[in-house]
């Protein structure tokens, strides 16, 4: 059971009483009569083969509320794509599947090549803009929610209790985000967000001062969740990574764009599990050695933008800050994990953190040394101002593909 402790400056929605979600989602069908409710799925075609993505589409078949569901489909070829609409055929909902591989949509990104303005690489976040690109065009939903489908764990009560404070029309919320403990077989998990971001965003907070963007990012509880719910408007208006920054991302540009008062985050789950990201010491392009360097450029990147300088001296300050931070917080973990009879290596998450710090440092060089790099997708609102007629073309595509 939760507790009611409100702390940071965004809103903490708590599971204090374990509500029906029957309840729940009574409310959530009224909400869905006045502000039409979505979700995006984004996925890579080995995830219909995996053990997760089948439960999560029986739980989805029992949702009364979503008016629109949206499958974001990476690397599938035109069998596989077949084989993805005859696996997602029983959901009742209106659902449609964006082969972002398919020929019609390729020759989407080629004309916006053109004009420079397709994702430069390949990744959930290409994935999911190309979705958001969708949603736009189709016009069926108001709020939209967003979900990995790699949660072995899932239940329908996790997307209830998610977009259910940006769905009610008497709140003021624009933008949800999910978090949870991070615990399976008797592990404690999560250790991108415990071993990297939450000691590097404090360990940059000690050297840089105070800033609002810093304050912000701290207040989430899991901030790598990969699960929130927005307002349709901010997909025309935030630029996301196309990389493993784009929880980060995503979370900044709905700084930027609206008041911390219009976020929240939600506990929606007791316990999560979803597939693990090996930590691939010897191949930094890969796991959570590339994941970490892609977030901590993120955040180099978004504090650049609010007037934050970097040189090789501050990176160095940074680095070692971030690293007597994260073994501090590694004891308190270690003991929490004791008492409640999980198990931690302290030796291997040392190791981590010490990747991670070589990493911070790496990122930070490569940043510096790449003045003209231009990280972010272009909003959509920039996108139709370029292509007038481009969501048009994107529902016609996706339409013609799922026929």
């Amino acid at each position: 059971m939760s507790d009611f402790f409100q702390n940071g400056t965004v809103t903490t929605f708590h599971n204090i009483t374990d509500r029906p979600l029957e309840e729940i989602e009574a409310e959530l069908v009224k909400f869905s009569e006045q502000r039409p409710l979505g979700l995006i799925l984004p996925s890579l075609f080995s995830e219909l083969e995996g053990p997760a993505l089948a439960n999560i589409v029986e739980e989805l078949k029992k949702v009364p509320y979503l008016n629109q569901i949206v499958i974001g489909l990476d690397r599938a070829d035109e069998k596989q794509f077949a084989y993805a609409k005859e696996y997602f055929s029983g959901l009742p909902q209106n659902w449609k599947i964006v082969w972002n591989d398919g020929p019609r949509m390729q020759a989407i990104t080629a004309k916006l090549n053109e004009k420079d303005l397709a994702p430069k690489e390949r990744g959930k976040g290409s994935n999911v803009w190309n979705c958001y690109g969708y949603v736009l065009a189709s016009k069926q939903a108001d709020v939209v929610a967003l979900h990995d489908c790699d949660v072995l764990t899932y239940d329908r009560s996790l997307l209830a209790r998610l977009i259910y404070p940006v769905a009610h029309p008497t709140f003021n919320f624009v933008f949800s985000k999910g978090f949870y403990p991070r615990y399976a077989d008797g592990k404690l998990n999560g250790r991108a967000s415990r071993l990297l971001v939450t000691p590097l965003l404090r360990a940059l907070k000690g050297v840089l001062g105070q800033d609002d963007l810093l304050s912000y990012l701290d207040s989430f509880r899991y901030p790598l969740a990969g699960e929130f719910a927005m307002d349709v408007h901010l997909t025309k208006e935030i630029r996301i990574p196309s990389d493993w920054g784009l929880e980060i991302g995503v979370m900044s540009e709905v700084l930027r764009n609206y008041s911390n008062r219009r976020v929240c985050q939600v506990d929606i789950a007791d316990v999560y599990d979803h597939k693990h990201q090996d930590v691939s010491f010897e191949n930094k392009q890969a796991g959570l050695s590339r994941m970490s360097q892609d977030i901590a450029k993120s955040l180099f990147r978004k504090l650049a933008v609010r007037g934050h300088t970097f040189s090789p001296s501050n990176l160095r300050t940074i680095r070692a800050k971030y690293y007597r931070t994260a073994l501090d917080q590694l004891e308190s973990y270690a003991f929490d994990a004791e008492m409640n009879g999980l198990s931690l290596d302290r030796h291997s998450e040392e190791q981590v953190i010490e990747l991670f710090a070589e990493n911070i440092m790496q990122a930070g060089i490569d940043f510096i040394d790449s003045p003209g790099e231009i990280p972010f997708l272009a909003n959509w609102n920039r996108v139709v101002s370029a292509c007038p007629n481009i969501l048009e073309e994107i529902h016609n595509a996706v339409e013609l593909d799922n026929q």
